[in-house]
């Protein structure tokens, strides 16, 4: 019974892009995702193939796990010479690459990437060789480790991260916050680690920041004084944002772990279960639209990325971001992606105090119907573009996605009105909007036990509702699909579950049919009231 509701690929490129996927290789206790059993509680037979066919095989990695990540005090390392001769044998070898570019070009012939990458450590062996003979004359003579060291890190500085390398090249990291002199490192499975900086000094920091956010593509983005913060990306494709408006600068480094993920892949980390990954890759080929909401930090855009892979290959899909994170233009997507960025301004504003360039979410959603996309994946919907991204959803973008940050399940709808509210639509068309674009919203959910022996982070959906018009008090009406167990709810043979499992009501007629045609069965939700999900290991009771 519906419940009315008045509130509510770039890093295959790089050399980090291949470590992203290999955690997935070295837990061993979910190398398998649960299997159906042959027939449903009741004698239901389920039909063939069954709910597994959708998991695929995570890839398996060889490279580092969690026993080579080294002490805590080895991470960042200790640089044999002091930065300043870093920085400027990295500017020697970039003059002698740029030169050596003009040349090629001058030729009529252009450098590839992997070229440039091995022309730049020649170069790089070639200037600290003559270096180091300079450097011997006044300091002790550097010791082989020592040379290779100096030299990893002037290419480091050059291609990737500089002197967060060696953090940054451990695939279990999801997040690095350096606050001066302190480093704090989130890695998937751990308790977080408090280091010291890579940095040795304020000004070593800033003009790490200012060397990579160049270095990005973002030339116009540089942090001084004037301009108190800067957002870019590394070239694994890692979100970095950067402030001078604290006390000590600040910069944030956020990892996309599971750039590559699919449902199956969330199936092995205990995300969904294998019936929630069914009716949500059906969900997803039958064209419903989705919100998927959450936390801060507990995988929507990682389960939207999975999602947009369900996305059959005849459809072209048009991915709408601030900050890239999505990465579904490779060719791990069955679909043609075209990947938009929103960009910023130049500073300086028109005559109706617009930012010059400025390009925003909200004109990218019309811009990519021009280029006929069948679908629109909005990254994080928070101002006017929720207007925009539903109203395409209305006029023809079915399956379309966006995600929202919402601190609780029962908050979704409410949390959607501020911007809708904002843009200057009155809650009654505000609602009518909502009910009629979206068809399904998924929540997902985390319990963080990373602080304590032997816990980490456990994310899950434990929601699924689909929306089922206008409510009697004018909200938009909801039906919960999927949802958790609480123990007074428990009765013979269902269990407690704080995930999401099968509810016992049904999904509309008109949408069931759309899900049929997508290779669900109808069968599959009461047949399995318990879902398929593995045990939680939670640390506390």
């Amino acid at each position: 019974m519906a419940e009315g509701r008045t509130t509510n690929g770039h890093a295959a490129q790089t050399r980090l892009g291949g470590l992203l996927s290999e955690r997935a290789g070295q837990r061993a206790a979910t190398t398998a995702p649960p299997r159906l059993m042959g027939a449903a509680k009741g004698g239901v037979s389920l039909p063939s193939p069954t709910l597994n066919a959708v998991v695929r095989e995570m890839p398996a990695g060889s490279g580092m796990g969690v026993a080579d990540t080294g002490a805590a005090a080895d991470l960042p390392g200790v640089l044999p010479v002091p930065w300043t001769e870093i920085t400027a044998l990295r500017q020697q070898v970039a003059n002698d690459m740029d030169a050596h570019k003009r040349e090629r070009r001058r030729a009529g012939d252009v450098l590839e990437d992997q070229d440039q990458e091995e022309l730049a450590r020649a170069l790089v062996r070639k200037r600290v060789a003559a270096w180091a003979q300079e450097w011997s004359l006044k300091n002790p003579p550097l010791g082989g480790e020592e040379l290779e060291r100096v030299r990893s890190e002037v290419f480091n500085l050059i291609f990737l991260a500089g002197a967060l390398q060696r953090v940054l090249n451990r695939p279990d990291v999801e997040d690095v916050l350096i606050d001066g002199d302190v480093m704090l490192v989130d890695a998937h499975g751990r308790p977080q680690e408090r280091l010291r900086s890579p940095f040795s000094s304020r000004e070593q920091a800033i003009e790490w920041v200012n060397h990579m956010a160049g270095s990005s593509g973002h030339g116009e983005r540089m942090l001084s004084y004037t301009t108190g913060r800067v957002d870019f990306r590394l070239p694994d494709g890692s979100r970095v944002a950067a402030t001078l408006l604290t006390t000590n600068i600040v910069i944030a480094i956020r990892r996309h772990g599971l750039e590559r993920a699919t449902l199956g892949d969330l199936v092995q980390r205990g995300a969904v279960d294998p019936v929630l990954a069914t009716f949500l890759s059906a969900a997803v080929k039958a064209g419903l639209s989705l919100i998927i909401a959450g936390n801060m930090g507990t995988g929507k855009t990682t389960m939207m990325r999975a999602l947009g892979r369900e996305v059959p290959a005849k459809e072209r899909l048009a991915t709408l971001e601030s900050d890239r994170e999505l990465y579904l233009d490779n060719a791990g997507t069955p679909a043609h992606v075209l990947a938009f960025e929103a960009r910023e301004g130049n500073g300086e504003r028109d005559a109706s105090g617009r930012m010059t360039g400025e390009i925003t979410l909200a004109e990218l959603v019309t811009i990519s119907l021009r280029y006929k996309a069948t679908r629109v994946m909005v990254g994080e919907v928070r101002g006017e573009e929720a207007v925009a991204m539903l109203e395409a959803m209305i006029a023809g973008g079915t399956g379309s996605m966006c995600t929202l940050h919402a601190r609780d399940p029962e908050s979704v709808v409410d949390r959607l009105m501020v911007p809708l509210t904002r843009a200057g639509l009155s809650d009654q068309a505000a609602y009518r909007l909502v009910a009629s674009a979206v068809d399904l919203i998924v929540y997902i959910d985390a319990i963080d036990e990373s602080d304590l022996p032997g816990g980490r982070m456990h994310r899950f959906v434990t929601h699924v509702w689909e929306t089922a018009g206008l409510g009697e008090r004018g909200g938009v009406a909801l039906s919960r699909i999927f949802s958790p167990r609480e123990p007074h709810e428990a009765e013979q043979g269902l269990m407690p579950e704080v995930r999401a499992v099968p509810t016992r009501t049904p999904v509309s007629e008109r949408r069931m049919a759309r899900l049929e045609r997508a290779g669900f069965d109808r069968r599959w939700l009461p047949g399995y009231p318990n879902g398929q999900w593995p045990a939680l290991d939670l640390v506390k009771p």
